[in-house]
């Protein structure tokens, strides 16, 4: 696997893929936006927090992303170019319908479903989650963009960097500071509830 732009891995498939898209190949676009729909949703979700927008965001940055390829450097990783523009797209939508970000763990949770062992199991599970949520949703927008980013979405550091459009030791501080305000929250609720 070749690493470039900051460990983003350039799959050779992918490149090829890429390539023959640019040649106006269309099922190659196809098959590119197969293998990149769930994770384009899921981001597009986790900054807009509503499926149907983010849906229309994913759906509207394939269809620009299509348009741009021949801007695309040969030999550059897709994922975080694409992603780029999902995010791009979703905040525009975000923003022109005025929404605030509300982050739900249906993105967290999307395909990931199990089932606990036993029911106070799930109610612990569930406690907790809430807890974490509503401090989540306590922090700064930028803060619950950056931990959405890299923890519920898995995205690399470089992947975050690319779609947030900063430096990928920008992201390390801002995850670091989001983190540190995040422990800081959880730590508040605890003493307030007892």
């Amino acid at each position: 696997m070749d690493l470039r732009e900051g460990g983003s891995a350039v799959v050779p498939e992918e490149a090829s893929l890429v390539e023959r898209a640019k040649g106006g190949d269309a099922a190659a676009y196809e098959e590119l936006v197969r293998g990149h729909q769930a994770v384009a949703f899921r981001t597009a979700f986790t900054i807009t927090g509503d499926a149907a927008e983010a849906e229309d965001a994913a759906q509207e940055a394939f269809v620009k992303v299509y348009r741009t390829l021949n801007r695309f450097r040969s030999g550059a990783p897709f994922r975080p170019w694409l992603l780029t523009v999902v995010a791009n797209e979703a905040r525009n939508r975000r923003r022109a319908a005025g929404r605030r970000f509300g982050l739900t763990l249906r993105a967290a949770e999307y395909g990931t479903q199990s089932v606990p062992p036993s029911p106070e199991t799930t109610v612990v599970a569930e406690e907790r989650r809430a807890e974490l949520l509503g401090a989540i949703e306590g922090l700064r927008e930028e803060d619950r963009e950056v931990i959405s980013l890299r923890y519920f979405l898995e995205l690399s550091e470089a992947e975050a960097a690319s779609v947030v459009g900063c430096a990928r030791g920008t992201i390390k501080s801002r995850l670091s500071r989001a983190v540190g305000r995040l422990r800081e929250k959880m730590m508040e609720a605890q003493d307030a509830t007892g």
